[in-house]
């Protein structure tokens, strides 16, 4: 696999991810519909630094896992993949339904920015994803670790601006594609899972083989 395939496969990873209905789209949808495309916009960026802060953490965790313990690397590689895999399952099984949106409870835009990237912080499975899905990418085959994090930190944050943002922007066509809409939201979750099985499949033989 050529460092190009490597980047659009992580990017369509990353989408099926971010566009899966959850609590950081919800922030950012209540904010938009409660006090307008600003405050939506400011939880969009909170989220983005959220994920930056992810990405720093995935980066480093590999990075000192290549350098300090390379032997463990590709085991690492497995138990992301298998853990990926497990994920994907859950969500081709699970029936994701967004009954409301709620309310955003924040009263300026710092404070939208500040719990969405607090929002976007405290999901302990956030960081547990990201030690599985870091491995399969940032490959020292591929060259200098920090330059590829760097790479891939940019594409989160430019996806979340584009899917969060475009939602801020269209926030009331937003809530009617997610309310209620039980079978578009179960279809996203099952498009979601069915990528990440397909990716962890992917990973898994990539593991195996630099085993062999």
């Amino acid at each position: 696999m050529s460092y190009g395939e490597n980047l659009w496969l992580f990017f369509t990873l990353l989408f099926g991810i971010i566009i899966l209905p959850g609590m950081d789209m919800i922030f950012v949808l209540a904010n938009s519909l409660a006090r307008g495309r600003a405050a939506g916009l400011a939880a969009t960026a909170g989220m983005m630094l959220g994920g930056l802060v992810h990405s720093a953490y995935g980066a480093l965790g590999v990075g000192l896992l290549a350098k300090l313990l390379p032997v463990l690397f590709t085991p690492l590689m497995l138990v992301g993949a298998l853990y990926m895999a497990w994920i994907g399952f859950t969500l081709i099984r699970s029936a994701i339904v967004v009954d409301d949106v709620g309310r955003a409870d924040t009263k300026s835009n710092w404070e939208a920015f500040r719990r969405g990237a607090i929002t976007c912080l405290i999901n302990p499975k956030a960081y547990m994803f990201m030690l599985a899905v870091y491995p399969q990418f940032l490959k020292p085959e591929f060259g200098p670790l920090a330059p590829q994090a760097l790479v891939m930190a940019a594409m989160t944050a430019a996806t979340q601006l584009a899917v969060y943002g475009a939602i801020a922007v269209a926030a009331g066509r937003a809530r009617n594609m997610l309310v209620g809409n039980r079978t578009g939201t179960v279809w996203i979750g099952r498009c979601c899972g069915g990528i990440l099985l397909l990716i962890a499949a992917l990973a898994l033989w990539e593991a195996l083989h630099r085993q062999l």
